[in-house]
Formats: C-alpha cells, sequence, structure tokens
C-alpha cells in the first residue's frame, strides 16, 4: 500500500491557502437560530426511551433529537449502571454511509464510565430505507452519494443538514441530567471525524474534539487528488457538469471543516494515516493546522483509511481520561440520583 499523498515531512509543513466565504459566520449563525427556533415552535424536546439491550452494565436509550428544521434525529445514549456525579460525556458522528446501528453495538465509551451519546445521520444506514433518520430535502440532480446532494446552493446543501443536527445532538447532550455539560468531547472517524471539527468550530465551550481520518476538509483538493470515494463523487459530477465547478466548489466552502474548525478553542487530538486514499492525509492535515486550540496529534504512517484502530481507541481512552479528571467537578451525587429519569422526556 503506497503512499498516495505528500510525505510526512511536507504535511507537517503544508500551511494551505483556504477560500473562506465572508459570510461563513453569518451563513451558520442563522442556520441554527432556526433550528432552534424550529424545534421551540413545535415544542419539540429531546426524548429518550430505555431499551433492553441484554447488557447488565451499561443502559441504553433510543434518542430522538429535533435537528435542522426541527426535524427528528434518532441516536443511542449509553449511560455506566450505577455512576454517579453528572459524568463526561463523548459525543460521537459516524462514518460515511453508516447509521447508528444496533443498541449493544458500541458500548466503549460507556464502560469507560463516561456517558456515550452516538448520532445517527440522516439519509444514512441500514435498518431502514434510508436509515432510521431520513434526509427529508429533495435528491434530484446528484451523483450516487451526499456530497453533492444539494450542490448548487449553501443553503439547499446535505451537509448543512447534517452538521446543524450534529450541534442540536450536542446541545441535548448538555441538557441531560446525566452529563456534566462542561466535559463534553466530540469525535468520529472519517465523515464523523469532519463532523466532529465543524461541531467544534460552530459550538463554543466544548472540552475536547477527536477526529480520525477526518473527511470533509480541504474538499477541493479532495476532489481533486482522493483515488477512492467519496471525495471522487465531486469529480464524477464535474466530468458531467463541466460548468459549475466554481458553483460547487463554493458550496462546499461553507461545509468546509478544515475552515469551520479554525474557530474551535477546545483542545483537539487528531489522527491522521499517510497511505489513506479515502482521506488523503494532506486534506486532514489542512484542518489540522487551522484548528484554532490546543492540539495533538498521532501519526500512523503505514496505515490506510482505517488508521490507527484499537491502538488508537486506547490512545484516546488515555486522553479522555486525562481530560475529564483535569476538570471534575467537586461535588458528587448519589448513584441514585441518576438512576431514574429526572424529567418526563426520558421515559
Amino acid at each position: 500500500m503506497p503512499l498516495t499523498d505528500l510525505t510526512l515531512a511536507e504535511c507537517l509543513a503544508l500551511r494551505p491557502d483556504l477560500d473562506e466565504p465572508a459570510d461563513l459566520d453569518a451563513f451558520w449563525d442563522q442556520t441554527l437560530r432556526e433550528a432552534r427556533t424550529a424545534a421551540d415552535a413545535q415544542e419539540n424536546a429531546p426524548r429518550f426511551t430505555p431499551v433492553d439491550t441484554g447488557l447488565t452494565q451499561v443502559a441504553t436509550y433510543d434518542v430522538t433529537v429535533p435537528g435542522f428544521a426541527g426535524e427528528p434525529v434518532r441516536g443511542w445514549l449509553h449511560l455506566p449502571v450505577g455512576a454517579g456525579a453528572p459524568l463526561g460525556c463523548v459525543v460521537e458522528f459516524l462514518g460515511y454511509g453508516r447509521g447508528r446501528g444496533l443498541p449493544h453495538e458500541q458500548v466503549l465509551w460507556a464502560n469507560a464510565g463516561h456517558a456515550h451519546f452516538i448520532m445517527d445521520t440522516r439519509g444514512q444506514g441500514w435498518s431502514t430505507a434510508g436509515g432510521d433518520t431520513p434526509d427529508t430535502a429533495a435528491q434530484g440532480g446528484d451523483v450516487p452519494g451526499f456530497l453533492t446532494r444539494g450542490v448548487d446552493s449553501p443553503h439547499h446543501h446535505y451537509y448543512r443538514r447534517v452538521f446543524t443536527d450534529a450541534v442540536r445532538f450536542v446541545e441535548a447532550a448538555r441538557e441531560h441530567p446525566a452529563v456534566d455539560p462542561d466535559r463534553i468531547v466530540v469525535t468520529g472517524h472519517s465523515q464523523g471525524g469532519g463532523i466532529a471539527l465543524a461541531v467544534a468550530g460552530l459550538l463554543p465551550g466544548l472540552a475536547g474534539v477527536m477526529p480520525d481520518t477526518p473527511f470533509l476538509c480541504d474538499i477541493r483538493r479532495g476532489a481533486q487528488i482522493a483515488g477512492a470515494p467519496p471525495y471522487t463523487e465531486i469529480a464524477e459530477y464535474l466530468s458531467l457538469y463541466r460548468d459549475r465547478a466554481e458553483t460547487v466548489f463554493t458550496t462546499l466552502s461553507y461545509v468546509d471543516a478544515a475552515l469551520l474548525v479554525s474557530r474551535a478553542t477546545a483542545p483537539a487530538l487528531f489522527s491522521i494515516a499517510m497511505m489513506d486514499a479515502v482521506c488523503p492525509p494532506s486534506t486532514c492535515f489542512a484542518a489540522y493546522h487551522n484548528h484554532g486550540g490546543p492540539k495533538d496529534l498521532r501519526v500512523y504512517e503505514f496505515n490506510g483509511h482505517e488508521g490507527g484502530g484499537g491502538h488508537h481507541r486506547r490512545e484516546q481512552l488515555a486522553w479522555v481520561k486525562r481530560l475529564f479528571a483535569a476538570s471534575r467537578p467537586e461535588a458528587v451525587a448519589s448513584p441514585s440520583s441518576l438512576s431514574a429519569p429526572l424529567d418526563p422526556q426520558l421515559a
């Protein structure tokens, strides 16, 4: 498996000149304000329904959160049984084409003693047609996939809806009685890593962000050099619509995580794989170098898009443990205070 991009030394020295829309902040301020207003107008509140998974040490809830335009976004919440004080929380976003899956599948973070929210990705996944969270927007005019869906305008683009869902999901986590709102880390692999970076740029006050081989970074370069999907969707689209390149890349600049993450101040732990043909390392380094807060990096020199796998999970577990320990609240609630729903919406 050969190098797919620049060398590590070249990536470390890279400082890409990204085209940032002048109204990027205003665009996202309006988008998020409209989503919050829509949820309030519809009197939608997050809902948490207990699920029997057969596991005895992890309590799981089926989550529904009002996302973009107040539309329902599904997910899971895992809590360690018998937890005491409000917990540090990991909010996870998923890779391209993945839905939230089955409720017992992803319990690592709860087994480590943390609250764990997993957000379903609208229109993706396998459990039903279009996943547990359908994308309600029209899908005409694109090639197969999500990158060119609504690419005529940033207001119509698919990832405008997804990033809004993700911000609203983190806001729901902050309001949950089992979660310490000052100790929330966002994470994800590939698409999930790009979403996590975008959220870190759009939502102040996070404790940390952990993107793994992130997608949706320096999107124009990704479309030019990636050897495997999803970035190739853009090249395929533009091979058909030869006169739309500037419209396409202007639209995509509004959802480029390498631009949005420049607003982030939360500490970051990045992982980047140097033989990644899906998310070329130079695109991931664009986000790393542009991140606005303190940051650390693990490079997997001989790995592809899978990145560090279990070795990197070990790094993340240690990093989150240190991060949460440094900001652990003094007061400790009794375990019984979190064992029963504290709000009617939790039942």
